[in-house]
């Protein structure tokens, strides 16, 4: 996963989003807030907390006219709690989403650019406001690699 996150993220484009999706109100769930919460966004990188309605922002985010949107949320890849990865919007039909009124991919047919979705695999969706150890360790992970990323492409 992270050569291709350095791919995207070191291509020459004037903007990359990161989303956050995500109930931060259901465990797990709240993944993609918390990741996108901690990047450090500067420069062409930016940063826009949606949470659970994503359907809510597209106006938004296409309004912002980045050139590629990397979604950060909670997805289920049937893989070991913790499990993350990255894939095109194209192929996200293939996962079950959680929480979301419209599915990724079809918000995605909205939008006005490139869209990629940064997914960790839930260990618990119950009511609750912390993320299990191994999701959290998952999305710590996540976390480094996007800043370590994002500072190496900043000092070229």
């Amino acid at each position: 996963m992270k050569e291709k996150l350095k791919e995207i993220l070191c291509r020459n484009s004037s903007g990359i989003l990161f989303a956050g999706v995500g109930n931060v109100l259901r465990s797990d769930d709240g993944a993609g807030v918390y990741i996108v919460s901690s990047i450090k966004a500067g420069g062409k990188f930016s940063t826009l907390l949606v949470e659970a309605s994503i359907e809510n922002y597209i106006s938004k985010i296409n309004s912002l006219s980045p050139d590629i949107l990397i979604i950060a949320d909670c997805i289920d890849f049937n893989r070991e709690p913790g499990y993350a990865g990255l894939v095109p919007i194209d192929q996200i039909h293939e996962f079950n989403i959680s929480s979301h009124n419209i599915s990724l991919r079809r918000v995605a047919e909205h939008l006005k650019m490139e869209v990629y979705v940064i997914g960790v695999q839930p260990a618990d969706l119950r009511v609750g406001e912390h993320l299990t150890s191994q999701v959290k360790k998952a999305s710590d992970e996540i976390i480094n690699m996007v800043n370590e990323i994002i500072g190496s492409y900043k000092e070229e």
